[in-house]
């Protein structure tokens, strides 16, 4: 029965991780939207952590490092001020299913936290700053 649920957890996780992968926007499709948020002289975009990074110019002319959620695009420059508190952060997460949350920061224009997700496996999570929903799994 435990080899069982074990087995059960794992595929959930995997299936998750798959579906994330065929969510996530191409290296070419988040240049484009980092582009129409204002941003020039795009560099060293990479995925990692479960999210894009890039390093660029904003619209306002300062070099910034930005994270950007996989899905939609969306960038959190590393500069932003965050509207939620920890507690908020925690309390989304445990909405959304998640468990064991620990290890909970704000760094680099996003809230970051450890944490057991919906299927049980142990994840680093990217948090918006603004609505607490996850944008990044890793």
């Amino acid at each position: 029965m435990k080899i069982r649920l074990a087995s059960l957890a794992i595929a959930l996780a995997f299936g998750a991780s798959a579906t994330m992968a065929q969510d996530a926007l191409t290296e070419r499709q988040v240049h484009n939207q980092l582009e129409q948020q204002g941003y020039t002289k795009i560099h060293d975009l990479k995925f990692r952590d479960g999210v894009w990074r890039a390093h660029a110019k904003s619209a306002d002319g300062r070099r910034v490092t930005v994270k950007i959620d996989p899905r939609t695009g969306e960038a959190y420059p590393d500069e932003q001020v965050s509207r939620l508190s920890e507690t908020d952060v925690r309390a989304s997460l445990s909405t959304a299913g998640y468990t064991h949350v620990h290890d909970v920061d704000f760094k680099d224009g996003v809230w970051r936290a450890k944490a057991d997700n919906p299927a049980g496996a142990d994840v680093r999570l990217q948090i918006d700053p603004r609505t607490g929903k996850v944008i990044g799994t890793d």
